[in-house]
């Protein structure tokens, strides 16, 4: 028999293997076959982040949601079900795995999940950008979320994201792709925005633009990084802003990347080999859940969640130097 609590405190124990037929080794009469039928039997959900999110985020109107995708690595799978060609940011390519859209909280400090989507267009036939909607239409109407930013890269920047964001009553900042096309004004037309004749006003206060499709108009900013690459950056703040805010409130969007490489990197999301859908799903719910048991243990003990995670074998590596399982042969001194 395993139970939730066995299974989630293994995956922040283990060292380096994280497979089902591991766990059923380091536990007494189970076998590997009891793991994956608990994996299939189980059915763990986003619904169960949301339970431990609420208890720890700080929530209001200043507060940011925050919209990307990961992709779980699944290259050298052939037969797991939910695994499909897809493009990684991580690798700038196509790679075989499992897509999640995640939906994060932030105060500007501390952030947190509040849900997540599997990409699964098999299955459901929805787009990222549908799970990014329904996300965002949940987050407010059903767990009452406060937060009124909305954080996103160009992938997201679709006219239908942009027009409900805006619709709800929220603000979003997110970035353009080069190729956008703009008009500064009727007459103008629609441009590139490269043919923009920027003044030193507009660089600190940004240029109203208007975007094709999109019956508001919003500002776009150009924010030129010292190594010369630029992010143009759009919102629909409707209140004066500084580039230099602008900047600040963007660079908050990197919290979500941060908790997609501590997931990788510290809960295993991507190990699990079970090959049906449902034992996937149940495998990433509770590496979320042992996320949050990382993060909040390092926050009492006032250290990183890779502080935290390393020193868990520091005591096995002084015990190894002092009395080692396996000694050097035949040492010449």
């Amino acid at each position: 028999m395993v139970t939730k609590r066995q299974y989630i405190e293994y995956l922040l124990h283990t060292p380096i293997n994280y497979t089902g037929s591991n766990l059923a080794n380091h536990l007494e009469q189970v076998s590997h076959d009891a793991v994956s039928d608990y994996l299939a039997r189980e059915k763990a959900t986003a619904r169960q982040v949301w339970e431990l999110a609420k208890e720890v985020i700080k929530d209001d109107l200043k507060s940011y949601l925050i919209v990307d995708d990961s992709v779980q690595d699944k290259r050298y799978s052939r037969k797991i079900e939910l695994v499909k060609n897809q493009y990684s940011g991580a690798e700038h390519g196509l790679v075989n795995g499992i897509g999640i859209v995640n939906l994060v909280h932030s105060d500007g400090i501390d952030f947190a999940p509040i849900d997540y989507r599997i990409y699964a267009p098999g299955q459901d036939g929805k787009t990222k950008n549908e799970h990014f909607r329904d996300m965002l239409i949940k987050a407010k109407t059903d767990k009452g979320i406060l937060a009124n930013t909305v954080l996103f890269d160009s992938w997201y920047g679709s006219v239908e994201n942009i027009k409900l964001i805006h619709r709800m009553g929220m603000q979003f900042i997110t970035t353009l792709k080069e190729n956008r096309r703009i008009s500064l004004s009727k007459e103008g037309g629609y441009i590139h925005l490269e043919e923009i004749v920027w003044t030193k006003e507009q660089l600190r206060y940004g240029v109203k633009i208007r975007l094709q499709e999109v019956p508001f108009h919003v500002l776009l900013f150009k924010l030129v990084a010292p190594d010369g690459n630029i992010d143009w950056v759009i919102t629909n703040c409707p209140e004066k802003i500084s580039a230099d805010l602008i900047q600040q409130e963007n660079k908050v969007r990197w919290h979500i990347e941060t908790m997609h490489r501590e997931l990788k990197q510290l809960t295993g999301i991507e190990k699990c080999q079970a090959r049906i859908a449902r034992s996937q799903r149940n495998h990433i719910s509770y590496c979320y859940q042992a996320w949050f048991a990382l993060k909040r243990q390092a926050k009492v003990m006032g250290k990183t969640v890779y502080a935290l995670r390393n020193e868990l074998f520091t005591e096995y590596l002084k015990a190894m130097l002092t009395k080692p399982i396996i000694p050097v042969f035949h040492l010449s001194l």
